[in-house]
Formats: structure tokens, C-alpha cells, sequence
């Protein structure tokens, strides 16, 4: 992964207080720049993408815009770009979505100043944050998944980012798209451009194919 000298900051955030104080106080460190702020609005992505952050930090209202594939789609808008949540509870359903969303940064609502610029930070250097306190639940959450992270690491040999894998389970599940972005809270069009970049990676002429070439290997599982 690499690891960013400089974090250009993009805030998005519904709590006014909340994006004019984060403004405030980021403007102050040497290695921390603020490229833009606003809250959420329909053609926010758009004024996002302009701005070129390498680090975009949400609010709480963020898992509300994820309904309409913010997150994915500012992913797949910018390449390497890294997503913090901030104003956040300790609660562990709303935790994993937001993972599973591709946030790599999660700091509570108590957190200080100085905790969500060191947050901040660390995203940059190429690490994953969250509060001890729901460390455990990434350990049982993998715990549960059995086999699947050696078979998503065989995916991704193939080129395929974690949400594209993920992709790749609901496809063997024969879903179409409606359904699989039902499943993930995305829109169909999103859902029909990852599954075009897949079939382009795997090099793949249709879905039943796909699914045939990241089947995890015999030899690899014996």
C-alpha cells in the first residue's frame, strides 16, 4: 500500500458545527491540508472529485448517502483514495457496514481533536484505524467467514479489489444486478460497472465464466 506524504482532506459533513470545526482545526497542521468541505447534496461527488483529495472524511450521514453508492463511487472516481468516519457510536452492525463500505478510518463521536487528525494521519501512512473497543469485532467477524479469506486472496492475484470480490460471492449465488445491489445498499449502474471491470480483469467473456475462474484452485485447497 502506499503511503501518502501529505493528506489532502476533503470534509463531508451534514453537521455544520462539526465541518466548520474539523476545518478549523486541520487547517493548523503542517501535514494535513483541507481541499474542500460541504455537506452531503446529490452532485457532492462531482465538487469531490474536482478537488482530488487522497483522504475523505464523512460524518455520520455518510452511511445514509452509502444508500446511494457515495462511497464506491467516489472509490472508483478516485483511485487510492481513503475514507475516515468521524461522529461515529460503538455499535457493531453499523461498524461493519461501514467497513464493508470500504471506510479504513472509524472514530467515535467522544473522540478528541488531536485523536481525529492522529486518525487522519495514520489512514495516510497506509494503516486502518478504529476504536479498541470494536477491534474484537473485526476478529470474530473474519473468524466467522471460515475459508474465505484465502479464497479472497486468491482473488485478488487476479486483480480484483475487495468489493469486487465480494461482487464475485453474490454472482455465484446467480443474482442479477438489481438483486445484488439491493444486498449491498448500491445502484444497479454501480453494481453493472463492477461487474464489467471483472469480467475485464478476469479476462472473462460472461458472469458463469467469472465465477469458473475464481473458484479457489484444487491444488491450492488440498
Amino acid at each position: 500500500m502506499s503511503v501518502l506524504k501529505t493528506a489532502d482532506v476533503f470534509l463531508l459533513a451534514e453537521n455544520r458545527l462539526l465541518r466548520e470545526a474539523l476545518v478549523k482545526l486541520l487547517s493548523k497542521k503542517s501535514d494535513i491540508r483541507v481541499v474542500g468541505a460541504n455537506c452531503f447534496s446529490p452532485a457532492v461527488h462531482e465538487e469531490i472529485a474536482a478537488a482530488h483529495p487522497n483522504i475523505i472524511v464523512l460524518d455520520s450521514g455518510g452511511l445514509v448517502s452509502s444508500k446511494a453508492a457515495l462511497i464506491p463511487t467516489l472509490q472508483a472516481t478516485i483511485p487510492g483514495v481513503r475514507v475516515v468516519m468521524v461522529d461515529m457510536e460503538a455499535e457493531e452492525g453499523t461498524f461493519l457496514r461501514a467497513v464493508r463500505e470500504g471506510v479504513v478510518g472509524y472514530v467515535l463521536k467522544n473522540a478528541s481533536a488531536i485523536e481525529v487528525a492522529s486518525t487522519i494521519r495514520a489512514v495516510a501512512m497506509g494503516e486502518a484505524v478504529c476504536p479498541p473497543a470494536l477491534s474484537m469485532v473485526l476478529f470474530r467477524y473474519v473468524a466467522q467467514m471460515g475459508d474465505a479469506p484465502s479464497t479472497f486472496s486468491w482473488r485478488a492475484d487476479l486483480g480484483l479489489s475487495r468489493r469486487e470480490q465480494q461482487m464475485v460471492e453474490l454472482l455465484r449465488e446467480r443474482l442479477t444486478n438489481k438483486e445484488i445491489a439491493v444486498r449491498l445498499n448500491l445502484s444497479e449502474q454501480t453494481v453493472k460497472n463492477h461487474v464489467h471491470h471483472i469480467l475485464r480483469k478476469v479476462g472473462a467473456p460472461d458472469r458463469l465464466t467469472v465465477i469458473e475462474r475464481c473458484e479457489f484452485p484444487r491444488s491450492r485447497a488440498s
